[in-house]
C-alpha cells in the first residue's frame, strides 16, 4: 500500500512574545496529531519544520510540503492564531485543506480556526473542518475519512483509462465524455480496439499459458467442462486474453480499464470474465499484485466509481448488476458475468482461501463464443456500495451502505439456480427500501467494497463539488 503523504501546518499567535510562551503547548498538540496519523499505518505525516507565526514561515513551510509531494494539508489549531497565516499558506500548500481544531479550553484555538475558516470562505478556498481530541478513535476516523477522500481525488489526476471498444448494447450510462472527465477528474482516456486483445492473445507465451492453466484449474473448487461452451482450449484462450490485456496495460501505462466484450468478443472470440476477474484480483499465478480496476461492458462511470473506491479503501472492488430483489430473504442479488473478483469469495488476499470457493461454469445463451464464467458467492460482511451517475449531463454520487449476507449452502445454490446458476452472486441487504432505491438510482450497474466508507464518499462528492445521496 502506498502511504498517503499528509502535510501538517500548525499555526500560532503572530506576536513573538506570545508565540514563545505558547510554543511548547502548541508543539505537544502537534505531536499528538502526528503520532495518531502514524499509528494508522496509512499515513506518512510530514510536519512543518517550525510552528507558523510569521507570513514568511507560512509561505516557506507550505511550499516545502508541496515540494515533498504531500497529497493533503492539515491546518492545525490549538491556540489563537492570526488568520492571515492560513490564507498565505493556502496559496502554496497542497490541496485539499482540512482545518483541525484541538480540544484546548484554556486557549482560544476554536476561535483561531473559525477566523481562518471564515477568511478561506471569503476568498473561495474549499476546506473541511473537524474538531476534537485526535486520541478519540471517532475523531481519528473522521480525519482519516477526509484524508482518504482527498488522496483519492488527487490520485485520479493524471491517470489514464484504457477503453477497449465502445458503447455496449446501447447503454448510455456506460459512456462518458472525454472532455468532462479531464475537466472534472483530471483523467485521460486511451481508446484501444478490441481486436488488439485478439492479436495479443495469439502472442501470449505458451509456457505462461500452461503454467496459468495448471495453477487455475488446480486451485478452483471445480471446472464444469461441457465440451462445447467450456473446454480446456477455451479456458486457455481466456487466460491468453488476460495476458494480452495485462501487457497492454503495461505498454500504454493504463491505470484502470473497461472492456466492451459484448457482442463482438462474446459472439466470435471468447468471454472476458476470467480476464476481468483476475485483473481486479490482488493475485494471479505469478503471485501477489496490485488489483487493476477493470469494468465489464466498457462502463466508464462504473470504472471511475471503482477506481475511487479502490483509492479510498485499498481493496479490490466489486462490479455487478442490480439483478433481482429477493422478497423471501429481503436482499438484492448483485450478479453479473464479468468483473466480479475472486477476492470476494473469501475476502482474503490469499488465493488458497478464495479459489476453492470458486467454480468455473460454461457460459450460456448470451455468449455463443463460450468460455468460463467465474462463479462464487460473496463472503459476508459490511459493505459500502456506490455509483457515479449523471443527470442532465451533471454528475451525482449514489452512496449505499449495506451488508453482504451468507445463506446456507443449499439455499444459496437454490437462489443461484432460480436466477443465474453460472454467474457470481453477492446477496446484499441494504438500509433503503427497494422502492426508494429503484425509483432514484440511475444505473443497472453497482460497485462496492467491504467496510464503511460512507464518510469518505461524502467528502469525495464535496471535493468534486457534486451532489450526493446516501440511501439509508
Amino acid at each position: 500500500m502506498q502511504k498517503i503523504k499528509v502535510g501538517i501546518l500548525t499555526f500560532s499567535d503572530g506576536r513573538e512574545y506570545v508565540n514563545a510562551e505558547l510554543r511548547p503547548i502548541i508543539f505537544e498538540f502537534q505531536k499528538e496529531l502526528e503520532h495518531a496519523l502514524l499509528k494508522s499505518k496509512e499515513i506518512e505525516p510530514i510536519v512543518a519544520t517550525e510552528i507558523i507565526w510569521t507570513p514568511d514561515l507560512a509561505r516557506r513551510e507550505a511550499q516545502r510540503l508541496s515540494e515533498l509531494g504531500c497529497e493533503v494539508t492539515i491546518f492545525n489549531f490549538a491556540v489563537w492564531s492570526f488568520p492571515h497565516f492560513s490564507i498565505i499558506a493556502a496559496q502554496f500548500a497542497p490541496k485539499p485543506f482540512l482545518l483541525f481544531g484541538n480540544i484546548n479550553p484554556q486557549y482560544p484555538g476554536m476561535v483561531g480556526l473559525l477566523a481562518a475558516a471564515g477568511a478561506l470562505d471569503q476568498i473561495g478556498v474549499p476546506h473541511g473542518r473537524i474538531f476534537g481530541d485526535i486520541r478519540d478513535p471517532e475523531v481519528l476516523r473522521k480525519v482519516l475519512a477526509f484524508i482518504r477522500a482527498a488522496s483519492a481525488i488527487n490520485r485520479l489526476k493524471g491517470e489514464t483509462f484504457g477503453l477497449f471498444g465502445g458503447r455496449p448494447m446501447g447503454m448510455y450510462t456506460a459512456v462518458a465524455n472525454l472532455d468532462q472527465w479531464m475537466r472534472e477528474f483530471g483523467i485521460d482516456v486511451e481508446h484501444i480496439d478490441q481486436w488488439e486483445i485478439v492479436r495479443g492473445a495469439e502472442k501470449a507465451s505458451d509456457d505462461e499459458v500452461e503454467h496459468a492453466f495448471r495453477w487455475l484449474t488446480a486451485k478452483v473448487g471445480k471446472v464444469h467442462y461441457d465440451g462445447k461452451q467450456l473446454t480446456p482450449d477455451k479456458l486457455r484462450l481466456q487466460i491468453r486474453s488476460y495476458i494480452a490485456v495485462r501487457e497492454m496495460i503495461n505498454k500504454y501505462r493504463l491505470n484502470f480499464v473497461g472492456i466492451k466484450a459484448q457482442p463482438e468478443l462474446t459472439d466470435n472470440f471468447v468471454t472476458m470474465d476470467v480476464t476481468e476477474a483476475l485483473l481486479n484480483d490482488p493475485y494471479d499465478w505469478n503471485g501477489p499484485k496490485e488489483p487493476i480496476v477493470a469494468a465489464t461492458e466498457a462502463d466508464m462511470d462504473g470504472a471511475l466509481t471503482m477506481e475511487i473506491l479502490k483509492h479510498i479503501s485499498n481493496q479490490p472492488v466489486l462490479f455487478a448488476d442490480l439483478r433481482h430483489y429477493d422478497q423471501e430473504y429481503g436482499f438484492f442479488d448483485l450478479c453479473n458475468s464479468g468483473t466480479h473478483p475472486t477476492y470476494f469469495a473469501g475476502r482474503s488476499y490469499d488465493p488458497d482461501v478464495n479459489l476453492p470457493k470458486v467454480e468455473l461454469y460454461p457460459q450460456g445463451l448470451y455468449f455463443p463464443a463460450g468460455g468460463a464464467a467465474v462463479r462464487h458467492f460473496a463472503a459476508p460482511g459490511e459493505v459500502t456500495l456506490a455509483r457515479l451517475a449523471r443527470k442532465n449531463g451533471k454528475y451525482w454520487l449514489a452512496i449505499i451502505p449495506g451488508e453482504f449476507i451468507e445463506l446456507p449452502k443449499e439455499e444459496a445454490e437454490r437462489k443461484a439456480r432460480e436466477i443465474q446458476v453460472n454467474w457470481p452472486h453477492a446477496f446484499a441487504k441494504l438500509k433503503v427500501s427497494p422502492d426508494e432505491l429503484l425509483s432514484e438510482y440511475d444505473s443497472n450497474h453497482i460497485h462496492g467494497v467491504y467496510g464503511n466508507y460512507v464518510d469518505e464518499l461524502i467528502w469525495v462528492a464535496k471535493m468534486l463539488n457534486i451532489p450526493y445521496r446516501v440511501f439509508a
